[in-house]
């Protein structure tokens, strides 16, 4: 199934980050947040990807124009300028980079690839997110369901540290705890091609207009994800998830 991936954002939160690169381009473990959200959707079959561009478009673009020789080994001729690229292993990704506009909202730039999704299902998802989401099961419920859209519904982290008490006494502190706060859009989307009739204009925010009119219509269901999942909003979050990236306890990690 066709991926659709909103890659345009300010990324205001994390300014530190993003005065050089776009959101979806700020590294854990050495790669590309973005590239993490492209191996979970490639490690379900999902690898064609339309990546809505805005904010700096040119860095993402700039990288996988540059990846299979940045990954892979090179032989280059001084005297002529030649340039071979070896064999070697590269993702069998197919990766449409579109330039939704610098200042289009988020349901305008998924309407702008209306003519690229060419009147078929698809996933969509945010370019700062990641999750240990079984998208083999999202997708058969959202095909059992028989709606025009799911969404994948999740608990976020606590912002506090969770107390376990016995008695008086602290028995256990845990850092930021995925207990959650109530059920909250987690991104990883399934989607039928009617709900682009529901976004009128670049001006339009998906998570506004158009979900919430589905959801008054009863066209949207949720999918309840009890797993892991993070959005990476803050400078702190970057730090988290590279160090579980670096530990080698990364969840979202579901690939081999």
């Amino acid at each position: 199934m066709k991926v659709v991936i909103l890659a345009g954002g300010l990324g205001t939160r994390l300014a530190e980050e993003t005065e050089a690169v776009p959101k979806p381009m700020v590294e854990i473990g050495g790669r590309p947040l973005l590239w993490h959200i492209m191996r979970h959707y490639a490690r379900y079959g999902h690898k064609e990807f339309f990546i809505a561009l805005g904010y700096k478009g040119d860095v993402i673009k700039r990288y996988f124009l540059d990846y299979r020789s940045v990954n892979g080994d090179l032989t280059i001729n001084l005297s002529s300028g030649a340039v071979r690229v070896e064999d070697g292993e590269c993702e069998d990704w197919l990766v449409h980079l579109i330039d939704t506009g610098l200042k289009t909202n988020t349901g305008g730039r998924v309407r702008r690839l209306k003519s690229w999704l060419r009147e078929e299902p698809f996933m969509l998802t945010y370019g700062d997110g990641v999750s240990d989401v079984d998208l083999d099961e999202l997708l058969r419920y959202h095909r059992a369901q028989k709606f025009l859209a799911t969404v994948t519904a999740v608990r976020p982290p606590s912002r506090f540290g969770g107390l376990t008490f016995d008695g008086g006494r602290v028995a256990q502190f845990t850092e930021k705890p995925q207990i959650g706060e109530g059920w909250i859009n987690g991104g990883f989307f399934v989607l039928q091609p009617e709900v682009l009739n529901f976004i009128t204009g670049d001006e339009v925010i998906w998570e506004r207009g158009p979900l919430e009119t589905l959801a008054e219509t009863d066209q949207l269901r949720a999918f309840r994800h009890e797993g892991f999942w993070h959005a990476m909003d803050t400078l702190r979050d970057v730090r988290l998830l590279d160090t579980l990236w670096a530990g080698g306890n990364a969840p979202w990690k579901v690939w081999s």
